[in-house]
């Protein structure tokens, strides 16, 4: 008599199927249940020091993997947007993973998972060329003092800045860049005060004491490109008015801080904001805070910087820096003028970085300041970037403490903060003494 037929036999076949995919149904609920558990782990002990911060969070995202592991000219400013700080982090967004791996998971700027990577392929131990380091040292001093304290102050609130990045691959912890950023404070202090050129302008000295990492573009729609797009961003100044008037007629907002809560701000496009709603008469009138009127020109620019110095009619001038967005996401070779995505501004007292909020921001210096893929490189990474000019190998130094909508993600490209200029004009001059692709080396303490 056939098997199948049996009725007993169905019986007990069915009953052991059903028992294995319970089994197998209960082991799986129970590994995902502890990856969301770790990866929804609330961090606001702001009590603890920032070692201590950096431990539990590398110790976390280790769990994590093992319980759930994933198999600014023309163009420039066109890609590149100010920076995006206060996106809601999403429920089900991928764990952060502290990997010893080589595949390292990349998210997006809402921490969606979009694509893995093998970091071999993108970094390899190097070395230095001969060549003497350009920068401006106390600048850098500046800028690596401003992230240090703002990995110290912000750690806690701020977890994206914990995540080890793309360099976990090659077994570089948050702890390390940590290292990197103390040391080279000690050596420009140093350096400084005895009133002599850095050491780390110095390759020799910087082969002997920092790891030498080369960086390889990796960019999913070029699979050719192998050095990075070095794209550059400034701060224009621009005239305004405290008043709107018949030239300045264009608004720079900024929300105020009893109406942030209801987010009424995501509803509405830059196209609609700009239509008149926060005027008098507008729907939402009363809601924002107009803080200088612009032209449309004017408005654009800063919107795409960042940041903008306004020489107002008044004779006085200030700094504004976006603050929070609409929460529509920026669209890579959509024109400005038709970009949804809008930015509420501040006043600020310099140029601003990154930051997770407005008064947390991180003050940086042209010349020495990267903006970058914060979320899946990192923050507070030192550069090296090299490129040859009339036959000889230059090297300039600086460090990522900036970002954009162009860098989320994005393992191909960083943007240079080119310096404070009057028009496009000098800034398209002043930046054609720079390239446009460039090999790039990270620096980690050995």
């Amino acid at each position: 008599m056939s098997i199948l037929l049996s009725p007993k036999i169905r019986f007990l076949l069915s009953v052991t199927a059903f028992s294995l995919v319970g089994i197998v149904s209960s082991n799986i609920y129970n590994n995902y249940s502890q990856a969301k558990q770790l990866d929804q782990k609330p961090q606001d002990d702001k009590k603890s020091s920032l070692n201590q911060q950096v431990t539990a969070n590398t110790s976390q995202l280790r769990e994590s993997q093992s319980a759930n592991f994933l198999p600014k000219t023309g163009i420039t400013q066109a890609e590149t947007s100010p920076q995006n700080r206060n996106q809601q982090k999403t429920p089900n967004s991928i764990p952060n993973l502290a990997t010893t791996s080589i595949t390292y998971p990349i998210i997006d700027e809402w921490r969606k998972y979009k694509f893995s990577v093998n970091g071999n392929q993108i970094l390899a131990p190097s070395q230095l060329p001969s060549a003497k380091v350009n920068v401006n040292q106390s600048d850098l001093l500046t800028v690596l003092v401003n992230t240090r304290q703002y990995f110290q102050e912000h750690g806690a609130d701020d977890p994206d800045i914990l995540r080890p990045g793309l360099l976990s691959t090659q077994k570089v912890t948050t702890e390390d860049i940590l290292k990197t950023l103390d040391f080279m404070i000690e050596v420009l202090k140093e350096d400084i005060a005895k009133n002599r050129i850095t050491r780390l302008q110095n390759p020799n000295f910087i082969n002997r004491n920092f790891r030498v990492i080369k960086w390889t573009a990796y960019n999913p729609e070029n699979q050719v490109q192998k050095q990075l797009r070095l794209t550059k961003y400034a701060v224009f100044t621009h005239p305004g008015s405290r008043k709107r008037t018949a030239t300045f007629n264009t608004p720079l907002y900024s929300l105020k801080d009893n109406n942030i809560a209801d987010k009424f701000y995501t509803k509405y496009t830059k196209q609609e904001v700009l239509s008149g709603i926060y005027e008098p008469g507008g729907k939402e009138y009363g809601k924002v805070e107009p803080l200088a009127y612009l032209t449309r020109n004017g408005l654009e620019e800063a919107l795409m910087q960042g940041t903008i110095l306004i020489n107002f009619t008044d004779g006085s001038q200030a700094f504004f820096n976006v603050d929070r967005n609409n929460g529509m996401s920026y669209v890579r070779g959509l024109k400005a003028t038709a970009q949804k995505r809008y930015w509420y501004f501040r006043q600020v007292d310099a140029i601003k970085g990154y930051g997770h909020k407005i008064d947390a921001k991180i003050s940086v210096k042209p010349g020495v300041t990267f903006a970058g893929d914060v979320l899946n490189i990192g923050l507070g990474r030192v550069v090296l970037i090299e490129n040859t000019q009339s036959g000889r190998k230059q090297l300039q130094m600086g460090v990522i403490a900036d970002t954009g909508g162009a860098f989320l993600p994005n393992l191909y490209q960083l943007d240079f903060l080119a310096g404070i200029f009057p028009n496009q004009n000098s800034f398209r001059q002043y930046i054609r003494q720079l390239p446009e692709y460039t090999t790039a080396y990270f620096l980690v303490k050995k």
